[in-house]
Order: C-alpha cells, then sequence, then structure tokens
C-alpha cells in the first residue's frame, strides 16, 4: 500500500492553483484525494469538474462547505450543495453551522437551530447519499461562524440521527485544545459518526483576522502523529484531508506548497 493511499488535499490548501492545475499535479504526485470547496467549484462548472476529477481517478474526498443555518437562505443554498456533492461523487458534505443570530446572544438556542435545520435536511442528504459531517469549531469562532464549538457538542447534534445520515468532523485545527476530545473521538468512533479526518497546525502568534492561521504540517503546538494514532485506535480508516488556510502559503507557488504538504504529511 502506497504511504498516501489516504491522503487527501484540501483545495483550499493551495488555491492559487486552478483546479486543472491541482488535479493534473496530484495525478503527477499519486496524491489519490482531493477536498473540494463550492465556490471555486460552481465558478468552474459542477458538471465539469465532476468530469475532470472523475477521469483523472481522484477520489472526491469531501465537498466543503454548507450549513450557516443562521441566514435566511440556508434550507436552498443547503439542498444545491446536497445535491453537487453527489454529483462529484462525494459521500460527504462538510457543516460550518453558523454562529448566532444577528443581535443574538443565546449559543443554546443557536445550537437547538442547527439541530432542527439538520433534521430537515438528513433526509434529503440521505435520499442522494450524502453524509452531513459536523464540523465543530475553535471557540473563538462561536459568535459568527460556528456556535458548535467541542466535538461532544457536534456529536449530541449527530447522535438524534442515523450515522448513515449525520456524523462529525475531526480536525486537527479546531480540537487540539480540548482534553474532553480524546474521549469524544473514541465515542464517534465506535457509533461510526467520524465522516472526515483534517489535519492543519496551530502556530503562534495567529494573523490579524485569525481566519487564515491554519499552519502547516510540523510547524505548531499540535501532535499531529499523535492525533492520527488515536483517530485510527477508534476506528477510522478513511481518508486524511490536509486543509491549511494561510496567506503565506497562498503567495508562494502552488505546486511547491502541495510537494512541501506531501513531505510533512509523511513525516507525520
Amino acid at each position: 500500500m502506497s504511504p498516501l493511499s489516504r491522503f487527501s488535499i484540501n483545495q483550499m490548501t493551495v488555491k492559487q492553483l486552478p483546479l486543472p492545475d491541482l488535479v493534473e499535479q496530484c495525478v503527477r504526485l499519486g496524491v489519490p484525494g482531493i477536498g473540494l470547496w463550492r465556490e471555486p467549484v460552481r465558478e468552474y462548472g459542477v458538471e465539469a469538474a465532476a468530469k475532470l476529477v472523475r477521469d483523472a481517478g481522484l477520489a472526491v474526498t469531501t465537498l466543503c462547505r454548507g450549513g450557516f443555518f443562521t441566514t435566511d437562505s440556508w434550507l436552498g443554498s443547503n439542498r444545491a450543495a446536497i445535491d453537487e456533492a453527489a454529483t462529484l461523487g462525494t459521500d460527504t458534505l462538510v457543516l460550518v453551522s453558523g454562529g448566532l443570530p444577528p443581535g443574538g446572544k443565546d449559543l443554546t438556542a443557536a445550537r437547538a437551530r442547527i439541530t432542527d435545520s439538520i433534521a430537515e435536511l438528513a433526509p434529503y442528504a440521505g435520499e442522494r447519499g450524502v453524509r452531513l459531517a459536523i464540523e465543530p469549531l475553535h471557540p473563538m469562532y462561536a459568535a459568527d461562524r460556528c456556535a458548535v464549538s467541542t466535538l461532544d457538542q457536534a456529536l449530541e447534534i449527530a447522535e438524534h440521527f442515523p450515522s448513515s445520515q449525520v456524523g462529525v468532523v475531526v480536525d486537527t485545527y479546531h480540537l487540539w485544545w480540548d482534553d474532553r476530545a480524546p474521549a469524544a473521538v473514541a465515542r464517534a468512533g465506535a457509533t461510526d459518526r467520524i465522516h472526515s479526518f483534517q489535519l492543519a497546525d496551530w502556530t503562534t502568534p495567529l494573523p490579524a483576522g485569525v481566519l487564515n492561521g491554519r499552519g502547516q504540517l510540523g510547524d505548531g503546538s499540535i501532535d499531529l502523529r499523535a492525533w492520527c494514532e488515536r483517530v485510527a485506535e477508534a476506528g477510522y480508516t478513511g481518508p486524511i484531508e490536509v486543509e491549511l488556510f494561510n496567506d503565506e502559503l497562498w503567495a508562494r507557488d502552488g505546486v511547491e506548497v502541495l510537494e512541501e504538504t506531501l513531505r510533512r504529511y509523511l513525516a507525520v
């Protein structure tokens, strides 16, 4: 088995590469999987992107993103995202659930709204062979991007539904700080709810705005090898996706960043 057999590169890690170039480089380097984002895929054309990736023999490991359930257009947008995931051939749509509604301060109510919204979406996704993967984000994003901050909170929502319809994303960048996360990983694995595993490192100081501070593997504070072992012990055998938002990486040559990411992944 190739050491890259489970590796997937998230499109945002090398967003400076147009999709055809990224696909070409993945084939050249033996990368078997790719995580896609809706915006660049829609710009290229969903059907065209599906054909491009399929003809190259690549697997689409995830589509990002659905969610943002505090917006008025959430239902139509999420149904469209599910349809796009099915067209692209991935069984996993990542959900970034959204934060507080404008003027709101009640996190409990926000999480209840997320649960209710997923209840409306889950059957639609299930009919199309797409799983909804709730991604908990670091608490610094709770107000505006994601009221789901811990893996336990994500599981409390997911467990209302069949695991074939709703699960979770284990993302090292967002979970590494939580001493309850290891037990939650085991809990998620025991019920087959780990639908995606993503790697990124935590580097300091954080950049202004913090959103684009996801560090290259090995550059930060996270014991990434331990997280890989932890998720494996929980029974997860699926793709391992590297998703980095980093202005410094985006300013560099995309092929160079992709090659570096492969080296760092193999070191982990």
